[in-house]
């Protein structure tokens, strides 16, 4: 009896070792697993942590996939986009010619015809000049001696000296002198050389779509009622063909030149309306930056500079804005009153201050200002 009692005591001694191990091995793994655990965020922060960071930095890392994806089909999609421009831009000058041009000339009075004609025919010159010098015009590029080059930075893909208000373009890539974007549009970037081209073809274009819609506005009602009353009709002819015992077709109500006619008037009416409130909006836009002396990849940088100072107290100045008058003097190249008239409201082909390698006190301006700063 006392035999069974020692034995059953030495398997229960056994047993509680057995478990106190077991817990101890547990226990070790535990804490193994919560040192991974720490070592690896710690790792983690190293490797991602930025004082910097907040809720644009993290979703410009989640669209980085669609930024490389648009960057290439906007580099292979260029020509086609401007292939679009020219053949929507010339149906709509077609239809003008031939459609709504002579309608004019028969009842329109001979001052309203002058009026037309006049500033139709301007309207269209300068849409034309400058879009032809926006997809032709270099934006400007860093020279390639790097010697005589001046940089604020470092380009991390060109490897390269970077002026002030230059940044990389990912879809030329090259260095773009005070880039603002690269348009799709154009098949080019908007630099420092063709940012005047870009935003005038932008105005004008808006300047003649909001022109045409006002001017077809009575011409686009009577057209949408004729082409309801022509699928009336239409119907109306198909069901008394249906209800005859002959096989001989009814003559059709409209002829092909009439449906033409409405069906062109209703397209430009609805293409000028829908590209004014468009491109109507982007050019408000960036006017808007015009005015504050700054580009559309500035704005975004200018904005975390300004809230980063603003904690500290400071108030942010950018250093490339004369005041809104003097900013669209010196983006029009304004240096005197007549210029207005012939390098604003008449085709000019010349040249913005300054190289946009430095970006020194213009002529026209008489501003002082703080020294530069890098941005």
């Amino acid at each position: 009896m006392r035999s069974r009692q020692r034995m059953f005591a030495a398997v229960m001694r056994l047993l509680l070792k057995c478990l106190r191990l077991g817990r101890r091995r547990r226990f070790k793994l535990v804490r193994q697993a919560e040192q991974l655990w720490h070592y690896g965020q710690l790792c983690l922060r190293s490797l991602l942590y930025n004082s910097f960071t907040n809720s644009d930095v993290v979703l410009d890392s989640l669209f980085e996939p669609i930024y490389w994806l648009v960057d290439h089909v906007t580099r292979w999609f260029g020509v086609v986009f401007v292939a679009l421009v020219i053949g929507l831009t010339s149906s709509i000058v077609a239809i003008v010619y031939i459609c709504l041009l002579p309608l004019i000339l028969q009842t329109y009075t001979p001052a309203w015809i002058c009026w037309h004609l006049a500033y139709g025919h301007w309207n269209l010159i300068m849409i034309v000049f400058h879009y032809y010098m926006a997809i032709t015009t270099s934006p400007g590029h860093p020279p390639q001696a790097k010697d005589d080059l001046t940089g604020v930075s470092i380009c991390r893909k060109c490897i390269a000296p970077k002026p002030a208000r230059t940044h990389h373009c990912s879809i030329c890539n090259r260095c773009v002198l005070k880039m603002d974007h690269h348009c799709p549009w154009l098949n080019n970037c908007v630099g420092h050389y063709n940012h005047r081209y870009f935003f005038s073809f932008c105005l004008f274009m808006t300047m003649g779509c909001i022109y045409c819609s006002i001017s077809g506005w009575e011409m686009f009602r009577d057209a949408y009622a004729a082409i309801e009353r022509m699928k009336l009709l239409e119907k109306e002819r198909l069901q008394v063909a249906a209800n005859q015992t002959y096989y001989q077709t009814p003559p059709p109500t409209f002829s092909f030149r009439q449906r033409a006619f409405h069906k062109s008037v209703v397209y430009l009416w609805v293409l000028c309306s829908s590209v004014a409130l468009a491109l109507g909006a982007l050019t408000v836009w960036h006017a808007t930056l015009i005015t504050r002396g700054e580009t559309s990849i500035e704005r975004h940088i200018n904005k975390k500079e300004r809230q980063r100072l603003q904690k500290k107290g400071k108030v942010f100045r950018n250093p490339y804005t004369y005041g809104g008058w003097e900013n669209w003097k010196l983006f029009l190249g304004v240096d005197m009153p007549r210029h207005w008239l012939t390098r604003v409201l008449l085709p000019s082909p010349h040249l913005p201050h300054g190289t946009g390698l430095s970006w020194d006190l213009p002529p026209c301006v008489t501003e002082q200002r703080a020294p530069l700063l890098a941005i």
